[in-house]
């Protein structure tokens, strides 16, 4: 049995969660919290991120792009033509891209500052940073998704899926961020109804109904959370 240190709220966790899901693979989940930075946890990753997959044999996968390599090396081939990483490589380099835009520069200016000021702060100590949230923070946040979801619809407008014809680790990290941003009610979801088309198709996966179902002490969800048919 396959382990992830992991939070409920990490986006990065989440789209190695789906990720895991779509292979059919249920890990033992260790809640982490990162910015408590414990010394087990830095010793299993010294970049102190999550997530980390740690395997059967002990062996340690840190960070949500190398788990994502690690999971297609190991168990891709068996998916065929449904490989959630393309056998050829302009389409790689275009699911890469992707993953990438959303793990990087969608956690860098929406998910990330999000869950930062208005989940992990609400549970860090004073010393650790925590509070109020900033809300100069949240309201950059709150403009950038915006384009986020353009961009998306723009993608999801010409192709059946964000990189192509087929589901990929795009779709997955780029559902799995925008998750987080919905649980704490910040998806201004009338921006754009392609970009909200395909994250429906999305959420309907059951390899998202877990992520779903994710509940926070003291934190109720958006409304539309874990609606279908929002």
């Amino acid at each position: 049995m396959a382990t992830l240190f992991h939070h409920p709220l990490c986006p990065r966790s989440r789209f190695v969660r789906v990720l895991l899901g779509e292979y059919g693979i249920e890990p033992d989940l260790i809640e982490e919290r990162p910015y408590e930075r414990r010394r087990d946890f830095l010793i299993a990753n010294p970049a102190g991120e999550l997530p980390v997959l740690v395997e059967q044999n002990d062996f340690v996968v840190p960070g949500a792009a190398v788990i994502a390599e690690y999971l297609d090396e190991t168990r891709g081939l068996a998916f065929g033509e449904h490989r959630l990483l393309p056998e050829r490589p302009a389409g790689r380099v275009e699911v890469r891209r992707l993953t990438e835009w959303f793990n990087l520069k969608f956690y860098e200016e929406v998910s990330g500052p999000l869950v930062s000021e208005k989940v992990y702060k609400r549970f860090m100590t004073s010393a650790e940073g925590g509070g109020a949230p900033d809300m100069n923070v949240v309201r950059a946040a709150r403009a950038n998704i915006r384009y986020h979801l353009r961009y998306i619809g723009y993608l999801t407008s010409t192709r059946k899926w964000l990189a192509g014809d087929q589901l990929s680790h795009a779709d997955l990290a780029a559902a799995a961020h925008l998750s987080c941003a919905d649980f704490v009610g910040d998806v201004p979801w009338g921006e754009d109804e392609a970009a909200k088309d395909w994250y429906t198709r999305m959420k309907s996966r059951p390899s998202f109904r877990a992520i779903l179902n994710d509940r926070l002490p003291g934190m109720t969800p958006a409304a539309v959370y874990a609606d279908l048919d929002f």
